[in-house]
């Protein structure tokens, strides 16, 4: 990396977060973010970046100095509430001050079990700014294509297992007899679930009363709440 451009498109690389998804997140377009990549990033904001991103200003401008402000290992006991333990400690056991590593699950005999050896790097202050205990977070893969293209199948998802209260038009992970899937949800007064698809013309919506809730073993693994992806092509 001889470059800031290079040590920022490297640093999105670490976050697993798409050029088009941190221009969005910046206000710009993604050719900016491009032009970055090119020409470096630009001195006005060179701060703003660097602080986002959780490394030094300088180090991003020249490659010198400390990448972070203090590499110190973080107290992880200060992350989890009372009674929970970490989902991986050898995982929770390499963050940083600045990041947090969260593992990736998968459903294997219709039971959520860590990956090992695979996680994704957050920075710390991203969960905290939207309440997400680091304990409770994982990561999973869009299982289906019922969300695109909002969620095209294989996208990294990170789901907050703390908040399972439904909130309407908020995106959840559903274990549903033993099966991963990905819905917006609301409640009807009686209880009555109804799951909607963003792609609703192939994936209408699906609803279920308290009884097929119980049969069906639909149960909410937690809140969506970060989310990433690739174009898998160039359009023609």
């Amino acid at each position: 990396m001889n470059t800031s451009g290079d040590r920022l498109k490297n640093l999105l690389h670490e976050c697993s977060l798409s050029p088009s998804d941190f221009a969005a997140q910046r206000q710009v377009t993604p050719q900016h973010v491009n032009n970055w990549f090119k020409r470096g990033v630009p001195l006005a904001r060179l701060d703003e970046i660097a602080d986002l991103l959780c490394v030094c200003s300088k180090w991003l401008r020249s490659g010198e100095g400390p990448k972070h402000p203090t590499p110190l290992p973080r107290n992880n006991a200060a992350l989890r509430k009372p009674g929970t333990e970490p989902t991986d400690p050898s995982l929770l056991a390499a963050n940083t001050a600045e990041d947090i590593h969260l593992p990736f699950y998968s459903v294997q005999s219709k039971q959520l079990r860590p990956i090992t050896s695979r996680y994704l790097r957050l920075p710390v202050r991203a969960l905290s700014a939207v309440g997400v205990d680091p304990a409770q977070a994982i990561c999973v893969t869009m299982p289906a294509s019922n969300m695109s293209p909002l969620l095209p199948r294989g996208s990294t998802l990170a789901i907050d297992k703390g908040m399972t209260d439904i909130v309407e038009g908020e995106l959840y992970a559903l274990l549903h007899n033993g099966r991963l899937r990905i819905h917006s949800i609301s409640q009807r007064a009686n209880g009555t679930l109804r799951l909607h698809s963003h792609d609703s013309d192939e994936h209408p919506t699906e609803t279920y009363s308290q009884t097929q809730l119980k049969n069906q073993r639909l149960i909410i693994l937690g809140w969506v709440f970060w989310w990433s992806s690739l174009r898998d092509s160039r359009p023609t």
